[in-house]
C-alpha cells in the first residue's frame, strides 16, 4: 500500500540503533513561519478548515519537507481534536488560541464525557494516509495527540490559561472527578493513535504541554499513570514494525527518570535539560529527543550553526565504550516560533546533519 521507506534514519534513531547522522525534525515544522503554509491557510478559511480537509492537512505537511532536509514529517493536526469529538465544540480565532464551547467543570459534565466514535475522527485518519502516500517513502510520518492531562488543562479551563486555577481547583477538591475523565482521556487517546497507526503513522507522539505546572507528586499521579495507561495500550508493531512511542513533557527534566521508565521509546526534552547529564541518567533505556532553544532561531546564522553544534556536542558522539548506540533524535525544546525566519531552519537542519556526520567520522 506505501512506497518503501528510503531514509529511516529517524526510526533507527528512536530505537538507538546507528544512524549515518542524527536526524532532525522540528515541532510545528509545518507552520505560520512559512509563506506558503499562511497561503494554504488562507485558502482554507480557518485554521480547522485545514486540519479537516484532506488535501489542504497533506499539503501544508510536505511543505517544510520542499524546503529542509528534515528526517521525518509529522502529521499537521491539533492536539485537541479528540475533545472535540466528545462534543466541546472546539474553535480556534484570529490572533487567540483554541477554545472549548462546552468546558468540564462539574460533576454532571464529567459524568457526560466518552470515549468519542472514532469515525468523527475520519478526517485525522484520511489525512494521515494522504501524507503517507504522498510521502512516497521519503521519510517516515509521526502521529501525535495530547496527553490525557494536557487535553483535561484545555477541557476543564476551556481555553489556554496562565495560572491553571479552575483545572488545579478540580484537582485539589474532586480529585475524583479529575481521575474520572483522565481515564476517559486515556483510553480515547490510546483508540485515536492506535487508529493513526492502522492508517499509516510509523512513529506516534504524546504532547505532554503542560505537565510541568503539575507539583511533584500530582505529575506522577496525574498525568504519568495517565501516560503510561495510553503507552501499555497502543500498538508495538505495525506490518512487520517497530512504532516508536514518544513522549514530550514540557518542563518535565525533574522527573526524566520516571518518564524513562514509562513504556516510552523516546523521551523528547525541553531547552532547560542538559543533554549530556540527561543522557547518563537515562542509559539504555530510551532515545533522548531535542532539545535547542527555539530562539535560537533568531540569532544570526553562525551563532545558530554554533549553537545547534552545542546541542550535539552535549549529547555527545553516538557509540558507548561497549559499542551500542544511544539515539538521539534533534528536536527543538519546544515548538518553532510564528515569527521564525525560514532560512534560519535551512542554516540548523544543515548544521545538524554535517556536524553529527563529523562525529561518527571521528567515533571511527
Amino acid at each position: 500500500m506505501f512506497a518503501p521507506l528510503q531514509n529511516d534514519s529517524f526510526l533507527r534513531a528512536c530505537l538507538r540503533q546507528p544512524t549515518p547522522h542524527t536526524p532532525v525534525w522540528l515541532m510545528r515544522q509545518a507552520g505560520r513561519y512559512l509563506p506558503e503554509y499562511r497561503d494554504t491557510r488562507a485558502k482554507a478559511g480557518s485554521f480547522m478548515g485545514l486540519a479537516t480537509n484532506t488535501q489542504y492537512a497533506t499539503e501544508v505537511t510536505l511543505q517544510p519537507l520542499e524546503r529542509y532536509a528534515l528526517d521525518a514529517a509529522i502529521l499537521f493536526s491539533d492536539i485537541l481534536t479528540v475533545p472535540d469529538a466528545m462534543g466541546l465544540g472546539l474553535s480556534f480565532a484570529i490572533g487567540e488560541g483554541p477554545k472549548f464551547a462546552s468546558p468540564v467543570r462539574d460533576e454532571a459534565a464529567v459524568a457526560r464525557l466518552a470515549v468519542p466514535d472514532m469515525d468523527k475522527l475520519r478526517y485525522v485518519f484520511d489525512a494521515v494516509t494522504s501524507i503517507r502516500k504522498a510521502l512516497n517513502g521519503r521519510v517516515p510520518l509521526i502521529g501525535f495527540s495530547g496527553s490525557p492531562w494536557t487535553l483535561a488543562c484545555y477541557m476543564v479551563e476551556g481555553q489556554g490559561s496562565d495560572d491553571y486555577r479552575l483545572v488545579k481547583s478540580m484537582l485539589y477538591s474532586r480529585p475524583d472527578l479529575m481521575h474520572r475523565m483522565l481515564e476517559v482521556n486515556a483510553d480515547s487517546v490510546a483508540q485515536y493513535l492506535n487508529a493513526q497507526i492502522d492508517a499509516g503513522a510509523q512513529a506516534v507522539m504524546i504532547f505532554d504541554s503542560w505537565g510541568g505546572v503539575l507539583a511533584d507528586g500530582a505529575f506522577q499521579q496525574f498525568s504519568l499513570a495517565y501516560t503510561r495507561r495510553v503507552l501499555g495500550r497502543l500498538q508495538r508493531e505495525r506490518d512487520g514494525q517497530r512504532i516508536p512511542h514518544i513522549v514530550f513533557t514540557k518542563g518535565g527534566g525533574l522527573w526524566l527518570d520516571e518518564i524513562a521508565s514509562s513504556g516510552a521509546d523516546v523521551v523528547g526534552l525541553d531547552w532547560t535539560v542538559n543533554l549530556g547529564q540527561a543522557r547518563r541518567r537515562v542509559g539504555d533505556r530510551v532515545a533522548l529527543q531535542g532539545n535547542l532553544d527555539p530562539n535560537v532561531l533568531f540569532a544570526p546564522p553562525e551563532q545558530v550553526r554554533a549553537e545547534a553544534i552545542r546541542t550535539l556536542d552535549s549529547f555527545g558522539a553516538p557509540a558507548n565504550p561497549d559499542g551500542s548506540t544511544a539515539g538521539h533524535i534533534f528536536n527543538l525544546g519546544h515548538g518553532i516560533s510564528q515569527f521564525t525566519p525560514p532560512e534560519s531552519v535551512s542554516v540548523l537542519v544543515d548544521a545538524v546533519h554535517e556536524h553529527s556526520r563529523r562525529q561518527r567520522a571521528a567515533v571511527r
